[in-house]
């Protein structure tokens, strides 16, 4: 099973979320924005070099505490070598090799996203309570759509602690997914400055609640692809 995490806007907590579910999932994350890396960078080569045929997709991939990541480059030399057609060869690989997969996405709706979301199985949008952030979010599943990957989650991060049911009704009737509500803790923010999963370093975060579901929701998700496959 391959997931990308997006959700178009920037600053919603895509890397905090795609970090924390490949906790949840034993998955690979993957730092796909190729510009704005977020998760924790390797010692080693890392997706740029993949990219441009420097490196193989596995002697890329670093163990951090419990995650295993491949890393992006943070050189604007580095991204515009990348081959972003060579992303999807990539992600398969880890696949086979690996097991599960999770793609950080780069915000906004340029060519690079259109690329990640044509790369995967299922897809999980990120948004927060604000209006702007929903939009975006909008205009990230009507592109998912477009390439025909379902939305198996929606995740509505750093929510306060007195959202309404309305606002989580709204977000799951108009984004067509299962919702979960991630509301905002410090040791969130803290376990990603780490570089590490909440429940790595703070498991007694409420916050651990809303990753398991997000990624009870993709298991869903993953067992109704592999029944449809086994069915053809």
């Amino acid at each position: 099973m391959i997931v990308a995490v997006g959700g178009g806007k920037g600053g919603v907590g895509k890397s905090t979320v795609s970090l924390n579910l490949a906790g949840e999932l034993d998955a690979v994350v993957v730092d796909a924005d190729l510009a704005t890396a977020d998760l924790p960078r390797g010692r080693g080569p890392d997706l740029h070099d993949v990219l441009a045929g420097r490196a193989d997709p596995l002697e890329a991939v670093e163990s951090f505490g419990s995650v295993r990541v491949l890393s992006c480059g943070r050189t604007l030399a580095g991204a515009r070598a990348s081959k972003l057609a060579a992303l999807t060869d990539v992600v398969d690989r880890l696949e086979r090799e690996c097991g599960r997969v999770v793609i950080d996405c780069p915000a906004g709706l340029a060519r690079d996203v259109g690329v990640q979301l044509r790369s995967v199985h299922v897809a999980v949008l990120v948004t927060t309570p604000s209006e702007s952030a929903f939009v975006d979010a909008l205009r990230t599943r009507r592109v998912a759509l477009e390439l025909e990957t379902p939305i198996a989650a929606i995740v509505l991060n750093r929510a306060p602690t007195d959202v309404t049911d309305q606002v989580v009704t709204r977000v799951e009737r108009e984004l067509g997914a299962p919702t979960s509500v991630i509301e905002e803790h410090a040791a969130v923010d803290d376990a990603m400055e780490r570089g590490r999963p909440v429940r790595e370093v703070h498991s007694d975060c409420d916050a651990i609640d809303g990753f398991e579901s997000v990624a009870r929701s993709i298991e869903r998700a993953e067992k109704r692809l592999s029944d449809r496959i086994g069915v053809l």
